[in-house]
């Protein structure tokens, strides 16, 4: 089991390893890293570090337009592999579902563009997640398969809820189904998918009924069976959404997240890296490079509570 202390907050230690390797030698490589965990009301960073081999002469770090924290960097000289060892020590409180939202239509039609309103800054980035991107769709199968979560008055967490919860019942886990180009349309016919799939999915639905939603890129601890140890290396990146939800009268809106791969609300168990309009905004590690040749890529990750990890030295 995780210990928690009085006030619930647990540390965990994650270790997130990919390396590529590349049949002819890559002459220049250029790479964007979404690795450093967000600072959140419920989530502070205690450390963040990252091993770089080849090591770059220099590694850039700055903001994106959605407040990630991304590491870039060059390569310029020839090269067969690269390995980016990223290690992370995080805490986490638990977090309160929050009480009496507002239908969702009252939500929808507060979010919907008006001409010469003038937005608050939480509507305002809210705003930035209303619409179709590169693995997102608005279309009719979408607003059918939400609306039937989403009824007449609905308070927005309980439809929120409801579509999770379809989602979840009605859709199996299969790696094999799916790649990372897998439109999400194919998924909604097929209805298999991997935990990006399943993300994609539900913003389609938030966003074809008019609500705004994100992309959450991060992790999610894992128990091993009772009697086991756990697995170094065996986890992976999680993804879930968030969705947000207005407030009244000038009240400070929410943004609410949930997991349809699981069927839950996300609270201590899952650690955020960052979040975006889909996977491309916050794909671990992105880049462009001439030569290469072909290129086999391998991740591995680990999310360990901090009283296993103590001392333990990772290798893979």
């Amino acid at each position: 089991m995780t210990e928690k202390d009085a006030a619930g907050r647990i540390i965990y230690r994650i270790h997130h390893q990919t390396t590529y390797q590349y049949s002819l030698p890559v002459r220049l490589s250029h790479q964007m890293l979404h690795l450093t965990p967000r600072e959140l009301a419920w989530q502070r960073c205690i450390s963040h570090q990252v091993d770089i081999r080849p090591e770059p002469p220099l590694v850039r770090t700055y903001e994106d337009n959605f407040g990630n924290v991304i590491k870039a960097f060059s390569l310029d000289g020839d090269h067969t592999s690269l390995d980016v060892d990223a290690e992370s020590w995080v805490e986490l409180t638990p977090r309160l579902l929050p009480e009496n939202t507002i239908p969702w239509e009252e939500a929808s039609a507060l979010l919907a563009y008006q001409g010469a309103r003038t937005l608050s800054p939480a509507m305002l980035d809210a705003s930035n997640f209303l619409f179709e991107s590169s693995h997102v769709r608005i279309k009719r199968e979408f607003i059918r398969y939400a609306e039937q979560c989403f009824t007449p008055g609905l308070p927005l967490l309980e439809g929120v809820r409801a579509l999770m919860l379809r989602i979840f019942d009605e859709f199996a886990f299969d790696p094999a189904a799916t790649t990372v180009s897998t439109p999400v349309t194919e998924v909604f016919a097929n209805r298999r998918g991997v935990c990006q799939d399943f993300a994609h999915l539900m913003l389609s639905c938030l966003r074809s009924i008019g609500l705004a939603a994100r992309y959450v890129s991060g992790y999610l601890l894992t128990q091993p069976p009772p009697g086991q140890l756990r697995l170094i290396g065996a986890d992976a990146s999680h993804a879930w959404v968030s969705v947000y939800c207005p407030g009244r009268d000038g009240e400070a809106g929410v943004w609410i997240d949930a997991d349809p791969t699981n069927g839950l609300f996300p609270d201590t168990s899952h650690i955020t890296l960052g979040w975006g309009r889909d996977f491309l905004d916050v794909s671990p590690l992105r880049g462009v490079l001439i030569g290469g040749g072909q290129q086999r890529m391998r991740v591995a990750v680990t999310v360990m509570p901090g009283e296993e990890a103590q001392g333990l030295q990772f290798s893979v």
